[in-house]
């Protein structure tokens, strides 16, 4: 049964490719401490499992120091001519289009040979992989173009590239820490007994607010869903957990719009285009407060049903 090993084989492999490619290219000033950054990762999503939390710790630190450092840079290879663009046109999106496609079949489906637990994930690797081998078969481009391209696109981003990974870890840390227990007793305090209302509001306020804070919808998921979405909502007032969870991650997500820490949203989109990232929030925030407001209605009027 294929599960998330599957997933971080695949991603180790890319990283490992891009690491051997960066010290390869001699126009990067900053070629080694490049590789060992993507090599690192690399290393994090082979063998992390069996690091252990300290050995875990280290390699976290060494990219952060890599990072600060400012011994990753940028080579001259992966940028595009855009002679595919005119010869193709907008038949260059049918392959991105592949990748959600099979996302969403094997979510529907559930292949037996698949993890039921693990089925998104799983399914977007596979849509990935299947996308890559029909560019492969359409355009008949060399073995390494694509990972030429894809570490053009990291060296783009650099070190911010890792930003999600660490802010999500940040959640699972400050789960374990208890955060979620103290954001329950406040929260419980704050909630007048047996008001539905106004403990939604808490919750999809709460899970936007600390997205702001903390920079990513992973990492204040576990604090906000511990301490209030399943004690107050699921427990105590019988709401529906997958629709409360789901529905609590988008109002997060909303809260991602609107902070400059959002690696995936603002940051790293910001840096490839060239953009002024307050810009690029003030621009959001219109949409993040109209979708946040959906999402708080949704989880009172759909969440409750009995």
């Amino acid at each position: 049964m294929i599960g998330l090993e599957f997933v971080y084989a695949v991603a180790g492999a890319t990283f490992a490719a891009f690491a051997w490619l960066s010290v390869m290219d001699r126009s990067n000033p900053r070629r080694f401490g490049t590789g060992a950054f993507y090599g690192l990762i690399a290393v994090s999503f082979f063998a992390g499992d069996r690091l252990g939390d300290v050995g875990n710790g280290v390699l976290v630190l060494a990219l952060v120091a890599l990072g600060g450092t400012g011994a990753v840079g940028r080579g001259a290879a992966g940028a595009s001519d855009g002679a595919g663009a005119e010869r193709y046109g907008n038949r260059l999106f049918l392959p991105a289009l592949i990748v959600p496609v099979v996302a969403l079949a094997g979510t529907l489906l559930k292949p037996d040979w698949i993890d039921p637990k693990q089925v998104t994930l799983v399914s977007l690797t596979i849509g990935v992989l299947v996308a890559l081998a029909v560019c492969y078969v359409w355009f008949r481009p060399t073995v390494r173009a694509p990972f030429d391209a894809g570490r053009g696109l990291m060296d783009g981003v650099g070190w911010a590239a890792v930003l999600p990974q660490m802010l999500a870890a940040l959640g699972a840390v400050f789960a374990l820490a208890g955060v979620g227990d103290v954001v329950g007793g406040l929260a419980a305090r704050a909630i007048p007994d047996g008001n539905l209302f106004v403990a939604v509001l808490v919750y999809g306020l709460g899970m936007a607010g600390f997205t702001i804070v903390m920079g990513n919808a992973f990492a204040a998921f576990p604090v906000m869903t511990a301490g209030v979405g399943v004690p107050v909502l699921v427990r105590g007032m019988g709401g529906d957990p997958a629709l409360i969870a789901a529905v609590g991650m988008l109002a997060g997500f909303c809260g991602t719009l609107l902070t400059p820490m959002a690696a995936n949203f603002n940051l790293v989109p910001a840096v490839l285009l060239d953009l002024d990232r307050s810009a690029v929030i003030r621009a959001q925030a219109p949409t993040a407060v109209v979708l946040l407001v959906v999402n708080i209605l949704l989880i009172y009027f759909l969440g409750f049903r009995t």
